[in-house]
């Protein structure tokens, strides 16, 4: 079936960032987001340490970085819709085994599957999808795209106010079915590429548009490399490693959150209330940045999105010693950080690599950033359990991200010559 641009008055690509938006408001406010409050429950009713826990955090980022390469691949191959499809009831399967755990193998059998299935639901397949329907407005549509996963933060104090009212078992098994009754439904609003139903990109009559006019990349978008190509690339790894420090931050932050503000002296009532504010804090800087993407040099933007992480990190650091006010700046410098530079890695993969392998080329970015994921939430609990302190791993995550704007900074064109045939 053809859809017609005439038969709507909305270009369908704004559908699909629609349905994006709704899948990663849901799914990562119940595995990302709502993690940290069921940490401490679980931590409580099962004896635990940190670390162990953590550690499902860890093998969730295992299972991410060695599918989202596949993952990416499929998605450029079958499109997005089965494959959000299947990722919702392993997903779906993965929440029901973890509401009957107990033990620990059991425990980290179901974030594997959790893994699995969100690796086919979440960021990879949702962000080619929406870049196969964009060209001029790459930016701003995954921007908003992706502030879904900054609204999930709206779902954390609900998950605290389930437990208190059941247990974390029952919550679970709630979210399990919402994942059933949300997404699956959403799946069939997806669509490949827009050349296959009748469409251009951006909704554009012309197949071509006056790139160079609208955009400041420092090349054009239309350049095409072979995956083999970008994987030889300086380039290639100067982003992937960047955004893999981003993820070991990002990772740390959003997993311990709760236990570390208990840890101060915080309910947990406010803490759920300040880690619900930071992902939707997080919504400015994915909007904002992914607007200004499309404006400006990339490069900068997203250092500047790197620096005001380095600064909210050093205020979180502090402010046991200093006092809790700085989680005030903390909440807006290192939320508005973490969504620019969240927003603005899809649009960087499109302006030095082209649109025709995107799925393949962002899925192994993401597998690599996944190494962060591994990394970062059980070292921060390895840390907690032998100090019984999380301030200094925030401090020396602030260095951290100072290695990332440079790093970022420093970003060249690649120096390949592109190749006609894109089919890898």
């Amino acid at each position: 079936m053809l859809f017609n641009r005439k038969s709507t008055r909305i270009f369908y690509g704004w559908w699909i960032v629609g349905a994006a938006f709704l899948i990663a408001m849901y799914c990562g406010g119940v595995v990302f987001y709502g993690f940290t409050a069921i940490f401490e429950p679980i931590a409580n009713d099962m004896g635990w340490s940190y670390a162990q826990i953590s550690l499902a955090a860890s093998l969730r980022g295992l299972e991410l970085g060695l599918l989202a390469p596949l993952t990416g691949i499929l998605t450029d191959r079958l499109g997005p819709r089965r494959l959000i499809f299947a990722g919702a009831i392993i997903t779906a399967l993965g929440l029901f085994l973890l509401s009957r755990t107990t033990s620990l193998a059991t425990f980290y059998g179901a974030f594997a599957l959790i893994a699995i299935g969100m690796s086919a639901t979440t960021l990879t397949v949702l962000m080619t999808a929406v870049a196969s329907w964009f060209r001029l407005k790459v930016g701003i549509a995954c921007g908003i795209a992706m502030s879904g996963f900054g609204f999930s933060g709206l779902l954390v104090p609900l998950i605290v106010k389930l437990i208190d009212i059941f247990d974390w078992r029952m919550t679970i098994s709630i979210l399990a079915a919402g994942v059933l009754a949300i997404v699956l439904p959403l799946s069939f609003v997806f669509r490949h590429r827009p050349e296959q139903y009748g469409y251009q990109p951006d909704g554009l009559e012309e197949a071509s548009s006056p790139l160079s006019n609208t955009s400041t990349a420092t090349q054009s978008p239309k350049s095409n490399f072979r995956v083999t190509q970008v994987l030889r690339s300086v380039t290639f790894w100067r982003i992937a490693m960047t955004f893999m420090v981003h993820v070991i931050l990002i990772s740390s932050v959003i997993t311990h959150i709760m236990p570390y503000l208990s840890s101060i002296g915080m309910d947990r009532t406010r803490a759920g209330f300040v880690a619900m504010i930071l992902p939707i804090l997080s919504v400015g800087g994915r909007l904002g940045f992914g607007w200004l993407a499309d404006r400006s040099d990339r490069r900068r933007v997203a250092s500047i999105a790197f620096g005001l992480i380095t600064i909210g990190l050093f205020c979180f650091g502090s402010a046991p010693s200093a006092g809790l006010w700085l989680l005030v700046p903390f909440l807006f410098l290192f939320g508005v950080g973490y969504g620019g530079s969240t927003g603005i890695r899809p649009s960087l993969v499109v302006e030095y690599f082209g649109h025709a392998n995107f799925g393949s080329i962002f899925g192994f970015i993401v597998g690599i950033n996944a190494l962060g994921g591994i990394v970062g939430p059980f070292l921060a609990g390895w840390v907690f359990d032998t100090w019984g302190s999380y301030q200094g791993v925030w401090l020396a995550s602030s260095g951290l991200a100072v290695a990332a704007v440079l790093l970022i900074y420093n970003v060249s064109p690649v120096k390949i010559i592109p190749e006609s045939d894109t089919r890898d």
